[in-house]
């Protein structure tokens, strides 16, 4: 997914669901926001396969979960005009639920 971030088609659409009240200028642009959670998705990842970095990994993706979910609930709150990335609110929640959990396990496990 971090990949999609940096592709122009899905990263405009991705850009499309940061609610206004998070959008800045500069690294706070949607276009900017998205790229950067791209690499964050990224290098966590990178950083659970590593053993020395894998609690870190993990600890910085669970709170890019929880800082990544307003903007999907924005979208699940306008369906009308984001279409498919508009997932209903509480199948979303969820998976986010589910994505934690899964991460958590792959950065906590013995």
């Amino acid at each position: 997914m971090g990949v999609l971030h940096l592709r122009p088609g899905p990263a405009r659409a991705m850009a499309a669901i940061i609610p206004p009240s998070l959008r800045g200028r500069g690294v706070l642009a949607p276009a900017s926001l998205v790229r950067l959670t791209g690499a964050c998705e990224l290098a966590g990842a990178a950083g659970l396969l590593v053993p020395g970095t894998r609690r870190l990994a993990g600890g910085c993706l669970l709170l890019f979960l929880a800082a990544v979910f307003p903007a999907n609930a924005y979208a699940a709150r306008h369906p009308e005009r984001f279409g498919a990335l508009a997932v209903p609110f509480a199948p979303r929640l969820a998976a986010q639920v589910l994505l934690g959990g899964l991460t958590a396990v792959a950065a906590f496990r013995s």
